[in-house]
């Protein structure tokens, strides 16, 4: 299956592929439009993206207005005490996606106590991890019950959040450290899916999905790579 990871994933809706929305945090953070003026900026020098948006989205409660089934919806707990809050705003069975890795926002995600969103009635509770995700914590999350782990978010660097090619030697690590202690996970392979090749190879190394999200900052390149995923 193809995964369009956020921001892409909140417009674009595809057959043969799943969208993935967010990440909605508890309350709205607003300021989306200026903060992807003031810091989206693609580095020649990495040939990728960087941004520090930090996680500027309309809150859950849009979030569970706007959900149908056949999404994912991406959260980010900004504090301990949102774990409640919206477990018991958002219905049981929607597909969730736990951010538990995104670099641009002012604190840490909260990554304890995240068990409590796991049941029976989803179809997906998937774990996103940054590319530099100790092992220790991916363990910690198996032994939670996790069983879906989507690798990786964006590279913390100096402005951001750096997206593209520099994921690839991240994602393939993870996938094969994954892959090789667990045989009943499910692992979303993304970062610098720019061609089938690179998502071949992902899949190669045991990934069961490949997720894209920069590269429909190029049409022609995702059109051209959807026409050819789908075929």
């Amino acid at each position: 299956m193809l995964f369009i990871s956020p921001p892409f994933g909140n417009y674009i809706n595809l057959p043969n592929s799943i969208s993935i929305k967010g990440s909605f945090t508890l309350k709205p953070r607003l300021g989306l439009f200026s903060q992807i003026i003031k810091t989206l900026r693609y580095s020649s020098k990495n040939k990728g993206w960087i941004n520090k948006i930090g996680l500027r989205n309309k809150g859950i409660d849009y979030a569970i207005k706007s959900y149908r089934k056949g999404h994912i919806v991406s959260i980010a707990l900004l504090e301990i005490d949102d774990i409640k809050k919206i477990k018991n705003k958002i219905p049981d069975d929607m597909d969730i996606e736990l951010n538990v890795s995104c670099p641009n926002t002012e604190k840490n995600m909260i990554s304890d106590n995240l068990d409590v969103f796991l049941n029976n009635k989803r179809d997906w509770c998937i774990i996103k991890l940054s590319p530099t995700t100790n092992f220790n914590m991916i363990d910690k999350f198996y032994k939670k019950g996790f069983r879906q782990f989507h690798c990786s978010n964006t590279l913390k660097v100096k402005f951001g959040g750096l997206s593209g090619p520099v994921l690839i030697p991240y994602t393939s690590n993870l996938i094969k450290k994954i892959k090789n202690k667990y045989n009943d996970v499910v692992v979303i392979a993304g970062g610098g899916v720019t061609n089938l090749k690179i998502a071949n190879t992902y899949l190669d190394l045991g990934a069961d999905h490949i997720s894209v999200s920069t590269l429909l900052f190029n049409p022609v390149s995702f059109i051209s790579f959807y026409y050819n995923w789908i075929k």
